[in-house]
């Protein structure tokens, strides 16, 4: 779905995620347009805005003056933070996860959200694959009696994503928006969950679910693997309906994340992957966080 007009997007960060995703995804349009970027270093911030024609922000506030809608791509403290004066500030926002470092600063921006009235949506980007929306289709047919799951990868281990918030807090705040959100909506509302081992080299949680449906969740982000591995196999009275993301390119998906961000900010209405999906996405991490 297009627009008339782009969606004037200003993007926070400038880190790899920014780079590799945000930027490539906005600038490709045609529903929106890669208006500004900020982020700390300005420099940084040069070398994501140029390749695009992009002008830099000197003050997140500079950046809100030049878009309609802000993106972000920066550690959850900081999103969260800003993403509350966008949002006075009028904005829509592109909203990465977990929607904070914790549950009161991601009831802060869902709660800034609502009273602004502001367009809002999540960047969980399996949600927007050709291949998930099929298995979320068909899950919504199957009694589900219940479920296995994992997202495991090594990016923990070195490279560019294995800094920061993520080794501090590993896999359930990274991967474990992900895995829930799959879980919540294919089988049902959970409402219990509780997890165990370390968040930092594997945690398991377990969750039930409305209709008495269980299901288990297996995250790490420390295992040497050649690939992510992420899967949901729910079990039922029909047999089995398996989720794996191995065989997909999950680029496919960012258009189709982009049009619908574009096209909500043009209704002014946003869609169910709001902020507030993730307020519920970050009081489910808190419930699940080993004692």
């Amino acid at each position: 779905m297009s627009t008339t007009t782009p969606v004037e997007v200003g993007l926070v960060g400038a880190g790899p995620w920014a780079r590799a995703m945000h930027a490539r995804m906005l600038a490709a349009g045609p529903e929106t347009r890669l208006a500004a970027v900020w982020a700390r270093r300005p420099d940084a911030a040069r070398e994501v805005a140029a390749p695009y024609g992009a002008a830099v922000a000197g003050t997140p506030e500079e950046l809100f003056d030049r878009c309609e809608a802000v993106a972000f791509a920066v550690p959850p403290a900081v999103q969260a933070e800003l993403a509350v004066r966008a949002a006075k500030a009028g904005k829509a926002l592109l909203l990465e996860k977990p929607l904070g470092p914790d549950l009161a600063a991601a009831r802060a921006v869902a709660d800034a959200v609502a009273a602004a009235g502001v367009v809002s949506q999540m960047v969980l980007t399996k949600r927007y694959h050709p291949a998930t929306r099929e298995f979320l289709r068909r899950a919504a047919g199957f009694e589900t009696t219940g479920a296995r799951s994992c997202y495991l990868h090594g990016a923990f281990l070195g490279g560019e994503f294995a800094t920061g918030w993520r080794l501090q807090e590993g896999a359930l705040l990274d991967l474990g928006p992900h895995l829930l959100d799959l879980l919540d909506t294919a089988i049902g509302p959970i409402v219990s969950i509780r997890g165990t081992g370390d968040p930092r080299r594997w945690v398991e949680l377990t969750c039930e679910h409305a209709g008495g449906a269980v299901s288990q969740a297996s995250l790490s982000g420390c295992v040497p693997l050649t690939g992510a591995r992420t899967q949901v196999e729910l079990f039922g009275p029909a047999g089995t309906l398996l989720y794996d993301t191995s065989g997909i390119d999950h680029e496919q998906g960012w258009p189709v994340l982009r049009a619908e961000f574009a096209a909500a900010v043009r209704a002014g209405r946003s869609g169910e992957l709001d902020a507030a999906r993730g307020l519920r996405l970050q009081e489910l991490i808190e419930a699940a966080r080993p004692s």
